[in-house]
């Protein structure tokens, strides 16, 4: 079942932003900053962002790597292993 998100009015933020920072970051969901009754921004903790930040790399970086090999730049992963091996062996 989708969470009811927590909703903050500006005013209420201006008014006493720690408490909005603390909130945020002890139940690390994103808190809904309305203005006039809209949803304007929403604030997440730092740990969530990064989090979100990390995903979305990876994401792209799979989408790189299977752009590569529909284009043909893939390599073999028994060429692969034996590279690794070869640069483990110097170790």
């Amino acid at each position: 079942m989708p969470r009811v998100p927590d909703i903050m009015p500006v005013t209420d933020l201006r008014q006493d932003a720690a408490a909005a920072l603390k909130r945020v970051r002890a139940t690390k969901q994103p808190l809904v900053i309305t203005q006039r009754g809209r949803a304007t921004a929403v604030m997440i903790s730092l740990e969530v962002y990064e989090r979100g930040e990390h995903e979305r790399q990876i994401l792209r970086l799979l989408a790189q790597g299977e752009r590569e090999i529909r284009a043909g730049k893939g390599h073999a992963l028994a060429a692969v292993l034996a590279e690794v091996d070869r640069l483990l062996g110097d170790t």
